[in-house]
């Protein structure tokens, strides 16, 4: 079992007890601690009402996010893992949010920080883990690696940055088009905010009111840089102009799900776009590569990790109001650290690609050229 960690529980249990009470249905009524910012539109209620299978759920998966991403950085230290490799310690609540939000219908397209992302779109861990480790049992048969991966209706891991927007857009156009009533959460980061490309697919978005979801997860340094330092204006969900915005607590999943759900109303209604920004943070480097210390302290760290990590918050609630005890959570916590050690090992077990996967499921299509016949086209090639 995992230690329990008192301190930080008497610390959840002093922030949560302010703002939950009990109703007589067996549920709880919460009150965020920070107001949600809107920009060009109202909003949802500052405060939404839960339950214990919902905290539990939401537990459970951010517990298993967490313990995949640290799955991840022991087989990377063992070399196991090549090239980047992005984690996503301390952002699970923007993620698990999100996905509770909408549907199993609806799209996500996101940046490089993309593993977590698999699990909520019902991705298996084995298939994850196969993938970083380059395995024939990957996701992407192990040709895409850490920064590429794909599942139903999620679009991967994409490792330019900001290239992923003008596609959730089309995706989101998609979406349109063919009247499905779904949406695409767009997913980029504070470091993309400035990109002319998430302009441009904002401009497009908003002339065919297109049902997408721009989501900033600002976790305040874009790789090592400062958002202070890289932008002259920092209020990521106003930056549209034209489009609404909503900052957001992106380290409470309820705080992320109440708005999430709001927003995707309004797409699926015919408004147009939206941008969200996650107001977030990452306890890690950008990548492996990056000690994460150098450009801040260890100090803000931790602080932020005793305050306001998503996990704790969660098992702050369901301690306080008696949904669950410490030894069920620790419970939960070991099934999760099983399952990745089991994962970890499948992968680490699993065969290479075989050399054929280089020429296979490459996209190939011949396109005539000015309507000349084809034949014409490539004569003596």
């Amino acid at each position: 079992m995992f230690s329990k960690n008192i301190t930080k529980t008497v610390n959840h249990f002093n922030l949560v007890r302010s703002y939950a009470t009990k109703l007589n249905s067996g549920e709880i009524r919460v009150k965020f601690d920070k107001k949600h910012e809107t920009y060009l539109c109202d909003g949802p209620a500052n405060e939404c009402v839960t339950n214990k299978e919902e905290l539990m759920t939401y537990f459970t998966d951010m517990t298993r996010m967490r313990r995949i991403e640290f799955a991840a950085d022991s087989l990377y230290k063992k070399k196991l893992i090549r090239g980047f490799c992005h984690l996503y310690n301390g952002q699970e609540a923007v993620c698990t949010g999100m996905e509770a939000a909408i549907t199993k219908e609806d799209h996500v397209i996101t940046a490089y920080r993309d593993h977590t992302f698999m699990l909520a779109r019902g991705a298996s861990a084995e298939s994850v883990l196969a993938e970083l480790l380059m395995k024939a049992t990957g996701c992407s048969k192990g040709k895409g690696g850490s920064m590429h991966m794909f599942t139903r209706n999620f679009y991967g891991g994409n490792g330019i940055v900001g290239a992923q927007c003008p596609v959730g857009a089309g995706i989101a156009f998609a979406q349109k088009y063919n009247n499905t009533g779904n949406i695409c959460l767009t997913y980029y980061g504070d470091g993309a905010a400035n990109q002319g490309q998430l302009f441009e697919a904002f401009n497009m978005a908003k002339l065919w009111d297109l049902p997408c979801v721009f989501i900033c997860e600002n976790n305040k340094f874009g790789m090592g840089t400062s958002q202070a330092r890289a932008a002259a204006g920092t209020d990521f969900f106003t930056r549209a102009h034209y489009i609404p915005g909503m900052r957001v607590d992106g380290m409470n999943v309820l705080a992320v799900k109440t708005a999430g759900k709001w927003v995707a109303d309004w797409c699926r209604a015919g408004k147009g776009p939206f941008v969200m920004e996650m107001d977030t943070y990452r306890y890690v480097g950008h990548s492996m590569s990056d000690p994460g210390t150098s450009y801040r302290t260890r100090e803000e760290v931790n602080e932020v990790r005793n305050i306001r990590d998503p996990i704790e918050y969660v098992r702050g609630l369901l301690l306080e109001h008696k949904f669950a005890t410490e030894d069920e959570l620790a419970t939960i916590e070991e099934k999760a650290r099983a399952e990745m050690d089991a994962a970890s090992e499948f992968a680490i077990n699993s065969p290479f690609p075989e050399m054929k996967e280089l020429w296979t499921n490459v996209y190939k299509e011949v396109t005539p050229i000015r309507a000349v016949e084809m034949v014409n086209n490539f004569k003596g090639l």
